[in-house]
Order: C-alpha cells, then structure tokens, then sequence
C-alpha cells in the first residue's frame, strides 16, 4: 500500500493511496491512533470513491462514529483506465437495450462479471489497510447501493470479516445465490418507483438474504431518489452493530 497525498478537514483525514493497480482512499479521525469499526463502502455505476454520497457518508462515520471509511475505484471508474472487456460488454449490452431488452438482467449479470474481480481486490484493501496503527482490526461493515450492491452481496456473502451491511438498488436475477449465504444483519433500500431494478427483484434479493436480522426500507421514488433521512438511519444500524 503507497500513500500519494494526505488531508485533514473538520477533524476528518483523508488518505489517498494505491494497492497495486487498485486506487482508493481511506477517511480515519484526525489523531486517530488505535483500532476501530471500518466500513468499505462500494460506490455506484459511473461514479467514484470520492463522489458526493460516497464523501457524505464517509465524513459522519469519522465525525459523529469515530469510525475509519474506505472506498476505491471499481474497474472501469474513477482513477482506474478503461476495461476494454467490461466496456465492449456494456456497449453490447446498450444495444440489446435498444432493441427491447430488458435492463435489470443485462445489469445483474454484467455486475456478476465485475464481482470476479472486485471481491478478492476488496478483501486485500481490508487486508492492507487493518494492519495501519489508526484503523487496527475493529470490527467491518459494508455499505454499498445500486452497483455497490450488485458487487456488495458477493463480497459480503464471502467476507466473514463483515459484521453488518448497508445493501440495496440491486436485485435478485444474479445475486439470489450469493443472498442466501448472508447470515449478518442487513439494512436494504428500496426505491419503490425504481425504473432500472424491478421492484419485484429488489423483493426477491431481500427474502433471499438468509439474515435473521434484516430490515427492508421501502420509499417512494425513482432509483436515484433515496431520501436523506436513510444515512442517518445507516448511522444508527453501524453504531449499534459495529460500536
């Protein structure tokens, strides 16, 4: 792990770093010298580590959790160069679309894909950074929505490092299998509105989360209109979870 730049803001340090080819960045308490809970979040399709939502939730893990936070770049985004494989596949894929087929498979087995990759890079970032004096090895969790959920639930399902999860925007058409080897507690979001996951999958993922523990939070709008009352929600399941 190389560290390329370091800031601090309203208590807040953020770490920009590299993993091999991987780029991420990590958010800890300023000062922070000792072990303590840390959340992987997954970011969406076509955004980054550092997208707005990404850094809204990572700056109240640290601010009002004492949490550490760390996100990177899934392939294909951010700072990493284009995929030539995933990027023939979603231009497929856009076609198919154009012709009359449905969107929400395309998406699950296109993220499927992604996962093969994604899963064993995110568990060597969870390797690599828990062995830093200021994030030590606390208990995980791992919030991740819409593509962060597509590859969130195969991480999950083989991290056992994960203690909670923040999942949703994602449904059952490639991920049921993966679902049903979840055993931890599970907040999941769904937008009842959603024009790109089917309302009746995203019903599907969650009955198949093998969870004794698992809450499902239905809210009226399209994919992207979570509201903002749902993060401070995420805060209490991680504080009461992982604290």
């Amino acid at each position: 792990m190389r560290f390329i730049s370091e800031t601090s803001s309203d208590g807040v340090r953020e770490q920009l770093f590299t993993l091999g080819e991987i780029p991420g960045v990590l958010w800890t308490p300023e000062g922070a010298t000792s072990a303590r809970p840390l959340i992987l979040l997954g970011h969406g399709g076509g955004q980054h580590k550092k997208a707005p939502d990404i850094l809204a939730r990572a700056h109240r893990f640290v601010a009002e959790c004492g949490f550490a936070a760390v996100a990177v770049d899934v392939p294909g985004h951010g700072d990493r160069p284009p995929h030539e494989e995933y990027g023939r596949i979603a231009t497929e894929n856009q076609a198919r679309v154009e012709a009359g087929a449905a969107l929400a498979p395309l998406i699950a087995e296109f993220q499927a894909l992604v996962a093969r990759q994604t899963v064993p890079e995110w568990r060597a970032v969870l390797d690599a950074v828990r062995q830093l004096d200021h994030v030590g090895n606390g208990p995980v969790g791992y919030w991740g929505i819409s593509l962060g959920c597509g590859l969130g639930v195969p991480f999950v399902a083989a991290e056992p490092r994960v203690r909670a999860a923040v999942l949703g925007l994602g449904g059952a058409s490639a991920s049921a299998e993966e679902a049903a080897r979840i055993t931890v507690p599970v907040e999941f979001l769904v937008q009842w509105d959603d024009e790109r996951v089917p309302r009746d999958q995203s019903l599907a993922l969650f009955d198949a989360l093998a969870s004794v523990e698992k809450t499902l939070h239905a809210n009226p709008g399209a994919h992207a209109e979570i509201p903002a009352f749902e993060l401070d929600s995420t805060l209490r399941f991680f504080a009461r979870h992982l604290a």
